[in-house]
This record gives structure tokens, sequence and C-alpha cells, in this order.
């Protein structure tokens, strides 16, 4: 796994993890890989994906089976996308309408080329 700089290594991993979750690979009951496992395959620390871990379990995520491992919350889903719907609204959404303005975008321009994207993309 290739990280970026500009976001903490534990926090790329747990992107990854809801990633895996929003595209179901990994469902809802589903054993995650274990700690060491998941260490292995993103090329970092046990503790880093650990921290991972714990970080998901805040929000209801994941959650553990002492002795047995990490499991995907029932409604992990629901609970990715509010997370991260709340994060792009904060945070992406201000630059966004921003360039928007400044580069005088319509609205109806931009819902075109949504569309357009999510055909190409998404069927």
């Amino acid at each position: 796994m290739e990280f970026k700089e500009s976001q903490a290594i534990y926090l790329q991993i747990a992107d990854y993890v809801c990633e895996q979750i929003l595209l179901e690979k990994w469902k809802a009951e589903d054993r995650l890989p274990s700690v060491r496992e998941l260490a292995v395959q993103t090329e970092v620390n046990p503790n880093t994906v650990m921290r991972t871990c714990e970080y998901l379990q805040q929000y209801d995520i994941i959650y553990n089976k002492r002795g047995i491992g990490y499991f995907v919350a029932s409604d992990a889903m629901k609970r990715i996308k509010q997370l991260k719907k709340e994060r792009f609204m904060e945070n992406e959404l201000p630059q966004f309408f921003r360039n928007i303005y400044l580069l005088d975008i319509e609205l109806d321009e931009l819902k075109t080329h949504y569309e357009k994207y999510k055909r190409s993309h998404f069927r």
C-alpha cells in the first residue's frame, strides 16, 4: 500500500478497510484479516494496524470478539457513509465550492459531468 504524507498512516488504513466494506468485499459480520495479516498486507507495523482497529471501533464500524478477531459491524456501511459524508462536507466541499465559484461553473454543467462520471465508473 502506498501512503500519502498528508494523513496519518493508521487513518489511511482505516480508509482502506472502510473502502473494502463499501465495495462489499467485506460484508456485515465478516471477520477481518488478523492484525498481523493486515500489517503484512499494508506493510506496516502491527501496532499501527491496532491503532486503526481502535479508531474504527470508536465509530462502531468494527468490533472485537475477544480471542477470535475483528468483525464488520452489522450497520458498518451506514456508519461509514455517515462519517465520510460529514468529513467530506467539512473538509472538501468548501474548497470544491470555492473552485466552482472561481471558475464560474454552473450547477447544470456540473450535474452533466457528474452523471457522465457515474455512467462510466459505476455501471
